[in-house]
């Protein structure tokens, strides 16, 4: 990776840095409420950048995710309720459960483009609701609470110290993940799709093979997600599968920055942190984010990422340009 020194790389991994001693910073100030909040910042920075392989690479706009965080942490509460505290158990049910109807889904919202594909991963993950609110005897619509957290190697994801040490270093790895991902030739497959879907059939790949192991990754990777999330409030809740839950994770991904390796975690920290400060101030603060999520999205459509890389000389630019996974992939082939 050339020019490590810029502010576009620089500032993502000093923050993820920053983010490792909130805990010691919290137990100092005696501040319970700092762990949990950075604790859900951290777990919806993975599920935001799952659905990144999906939207930013591979462009399918989805608004059925958020199912898939909900099977995370139904995958948790759904054992305990019977006594089941593994979360290798846990793990298991989610990623299988996940790949299964991220796979049906996907082969089903492939079929169709643009707006017909968000329509029907929204259609699906309205009927993943519908499905868990008519299950009474797991709470329904009230949700359920979970008695036994999840334990892995003899730790107890049952403090918010916990989880959040948990899910920074799966983000991290993650994070490292996706780097490698988006400049392997799969990565670039899937780029070259979202610039030119034709193009990149005309020289020989199945797109919308790449496209589906993109949106089952994704998928699998959100259910993990929503493990975490059970484990942090000890709930697990129908609203969590809420097409609102969907859109906030497209604005969280499309604030950092599409297709961007370190968007994620800067669109969640953003998103999260100007909506603690606006309800600190203002009753109406709903009405507030929504014209500061809109003006960041005017402003600069390439993201906080966009907006750091924009210190990069010119001469030395490496993000994607315009049909130019396109021509690497048609050079290589």
């Amino acid at each position: 990776m050339k020019n490590l020194a810029h502010p576009a790389r620089i500032v993502p991994v000093v923050l993820l840095l920053v983010l490792a001693v909130v805990p010691s910073v919290a137990s100092a100030m005696d501040d319970n409420f700092l762990v949990a909040f950075f604790a859900r910042v951290v777990i919806y920075a993975i599920a935001v950048s799952a659905l990144n392989i999906a939207l930013g690479f591979g462009g399918l706009v989805s608004l059925g995710h958020a199912l898939f965080i909900g099977i995370g942490m139904y995958s948790v509460s759904l054992p305990a309720y019977y006594g089941v505290s593994s979360g290798w158990v846990h793990l298991a049910l989610c990623v299988v459960t996940c790949a299964l109807v991220g796979g049906l889904t996907g082969l089903i919202s492939l079929r169709t483009t643009g707006i017909a594909f968000i329509m029907i991963t929204l259609a699906f993950a309205q009927m993943g609701y519908f499905v868990i609110v008519s299950l009474k005897q797991y709470g329904g619509d009230d949700g359920m609470s979970i008695a036994a957290a999840s334990q892995f190697f003899g730790l107890t994801l049952d403090t918010p110290v916990s989880v959040f040490y948990c899910a920074w270093i799966l983000l991290a790895a993650l994070t490292y993940w996706v780097w490698r991902l988006r400049n392997s030739p799969f990565g670039m497959t899937l780029r070259a799709g979202r610039q030119n879907a034709r193009r990149v059939m005309s020289v020989g790949l199945a797109l919308r093979d790449y496209q589906l192991t993109a949106y089952v990754l994704s998928a699998v990777l959100c259910g993990v997600s929503g493990i975490l999330l059970a484990n942090l409030n000890a709930y697990a809740s129908p609203s969590s599968m809420s097409w609102m839950v969907s859109g906030e994770l497209i604005v969280m991904v499309v604030l950092g920055g599409l297709g961007s390796v370190f968007g994620p975690l800067l669109g969640a920290l953003t998103f999260f942190g100007v909506e603690e400060v606006l309800k600190a101030y203002t009753e109406h603060w709903m009405a507030v984010f929504g014209l500061a999520i809109l003006a960041v999205a005017m402003l600069g459509r390439t993201g906080l990422m966009g907006w750091l890389d924009g210190f990069k000389p010119a001469s030395s630019q490496d993000a994607v340009k315009p049909g130019s996974a396109v021509q690497s992939l048609k050079e290589a082939a």
